[in-house]
């Protein structure tokens, strides 16, 4: 029996999702730290400043340039440990991203890698009722990726399930029948059509 085959994959079973999320944060990109057992204010959202400098609350700056999150957060909870001794503390990604669309409120928002689908567009303000939910999509430099929105939903994928990254747009269509100009139009070539074959029987 290959014993290291198997050692392999029991580690990779027991990653949390959330370990798996290797994005690179940029500048303007951050970090959301929520403690449950400290009474100091430190909880809250952090971000990357110029040359990529995280300042934290009582550990000082952490340098994030050519670093993944897992490493950066890591180091985040190394130095908190050091100070408070094993607290506990959460530590998410935040990164931005364009919804626009056929939301209420489009425009850019911070998203962390634990949210859903239905959570992210709730922060532009929902769909509009014009909303084609099926034809939504992600657009990441100039490149369309498809959504199987219905999937993703069901199935409550989160930020990261999706591969959501820093500079990405989710862009949702406007309906095709959203347009009452377009009903006039197709009635009006049926009418034509209808009227057509009729004269062609005559």
């Amino acid at each position: 029996m290959n014993y290291s085959l198997l050692f392999i994959l029991f580690f990779f079973l027991i990653i949390p999702k959330e370990e798996t999320f290797s994005q690179k944060l940029n500048p303007g990109d951050g970090v959301r730290i929520t403690f449950l057992d400290i009474t100091d204010n430190i909880s809250g959202d952090y971000f990357i400043q110029p040359e990529d400098k995280l300042q934290l609350p009582y550990i000082g700056i952490i340098n994030t340039a050519n670093k993944e999150f897992p490493v950066i957060k890591e180091e985040i909870i190394s130095k908190y440990d050091s100070l408070y001794k094993n607290p506990d503390i959460t530590v998410l990604s935040l990164f931005r991203i364009n919804i626009h669309g056929e939301v209420r409120n489009p425009g850019y928002y911070f998203v962390t890698q634990n949210e859903n689908l239905t959570g992210i567009i709730a922060l532009a303000g929902g769909y509009t009722n014009a909303a084609s939910l099926d034809d939504m999509f992600i657009l990441r430099d100039n490149r369309e990726i498809e959504l199987d929105v219905e999937s993703i939903i069901e199935e409550g994928n989160t930020a990261a399930d999706i591969g959501l990254q820093t500079g990405d747009q989710i862009v949702i269509p406007r309906s095709f029948w959203a347009d009452p100009g377009r009903f006039t139009w197709i009635f009006s070539l049926i009418a034509v059509t209808v009227t057509a074959i009729a004269l062609f029987i005559k």
